[in-house]
């Protein structure tokens, strides 16, 4: 049976890798072998997915900002489509990354209405409430939709769609993160030391608009906190060298890791982050964080003036709850002096860490029990045509 998986982005490439290691389980346990082909990145090929094209380092957040990408996009679309219509899969699965996946989805109701469509970890209209003709599309081409959030499952519920909530996914992949003394030792972190975990960027636009705002704060904690080090996990090679070149320029005593970011997660007392998957990441692990995310003036501007799009939270433990649960400092909040502010907060407040940590908790009520991907990966299966 061929299955076909289209995602984009670091994080997609992360999810799609965890659903394929679940699918390639449960083929084995119904007797069933798989083809699996897909547009995705090095995660997913690592556990057997043949990759159409890299889209892991394809994406952006904005309308300005998403500029540099539109070729690209199009480019793996139509190679995508090319592919489907000499190869017609037994199913498709779309993971996140809206744009390619419309395109993919309506390909597929128009031209190959009799192969099941299945949507995991939908776009998040439900939070953003940009554009319903988005969500229409979706649920015109999707014939089951597997919601990972609860109020992501209503709201595609009350918009016509067969939906399943099936859980985080995250929740199964943080089951396996080493315990905090064990990850200290692993990277040699001594009992003493402070280690605030720095994440600022898995996009180029990131770079940009977070990396200098984010180090600075970090330069100010270390001048106020000697005994910090900061740890940086990268999310793609690439950026290695821009951010040494920042470390050195602003003084900071840092490492950077490429391929141990659950270590450094489990290790770290505290979190200085872009809002995205890694905030839930850091939740599950208990390390209390600040959240920033910046985008250009003219996207903010069109979003909030054209779009007036309703954005009730940016980070996923805010939205698991819909309150903040965890500092989010946006756009012109999101300044050097801040991010420091709201750091040394946390960092020396225990009443207020103990907040964070209880509120963590009771959002890890709300992301389903272990077994995520599997439920997940089951409900795929069964759509395969017998």
């Amino acid at each position: 049976m061929r299955i076909f998986i289209s995602t984009g982005e670091v994080s997609g490439d992360l999810q799609g890798s965890l659903l394929i290691t679940a699918l390639q389980r449960q083929a084995v346990a119904a007797g069933l072998e798989l083809e699996i082909v897909a547009l995705g990145g090095d995660k997913m090929a690592e556990v057997g997915a043949t990759i159409l094209g890299n889209t892991s380092g394809i994406g952006s957040m904005g309308l300005i900002e998403s500029l540099p990408y539109i070729l690209p996009t199009l480019r793996v679309q139509r190679q995508a489509i090319a592919f489907l219509k000499q190869n017609p899969p037994d199913l498709v699965v779309l993971i996140d990354y809206m744009g390619p996946n419309i395109g993919i989805g309506n390909f597929m109701r128009q031209h190959f209405p009799q192969v099941p469509v299945a949507y995991y970890i939908a776009p998040q209209e439900w939070v953003w409430s940009l554009n319903v003709e988005n969500t229409t599309r979706i649920v015109s081409f999707t014939h089951k939709l597997l919601a990972i959030f609860p109020e992501e499952a209503r709201y595609y519920q009350a918009k016509g769609a067969k939906v399943s909530w099936v859980g985080h996914p995250l929740v199964d992949r943080m089951q396996n993160a080493p315990s905090r003394p064990a990850a200290r030792d692993k990277l040699g972190i001594e009992p003493e030391q402070i280690a605030i975990a720095l994440l600022p960027a898995s996009r180029q636009q990131e770079l940009k608009y977070l990396l200098p705002i984010i180090f600075q704060a970090a330069q100010t904690i270390q001048s106020k906190l000697p005994e910090v080090h900061f740890w940086i996990p990268l999310s793609l090679e690439i950026y290695r060298q821009p951010i040494q070149e920042a470390i050195a320029h602003y003084g900071l005593q840092a490492t950077v890791v490429l391929g141990q970011q659950k270590e450094i997660f489990a290790a770290a007392d505290f979190a200085i982050t872009k809002s995205g998957t890694v905030n839930l990441e850091l939740a599950l692990l208990n390390v209390p964080q600040v959240v920033v995310y910046r985008l250009s003036r003219i996207t903010a501007w069109i979003a909030r003036n054209i779009l007036k799009g309703s954005i009730p939270f940016a980070s996923p433990p805010n939205l698991v709850l819909m309150r903040a649960i965890v500092p989010e400092l946006l756009q012109e909040q999101a300044t050097p002096e801040n991010i420091t502010q709201a750091a040394m907060e946390l960092l020396l407040n225990p009443s207020r860490r103990e907040q964070t940590l209880a509120d963590y908790q009771e959002m890890r009520q709300c992301l389903g029990e272990v077994g995520v991907c599997d439920r997940a990966a089951k409900e795929i299966l069964q759509m395969l045509p017998s």
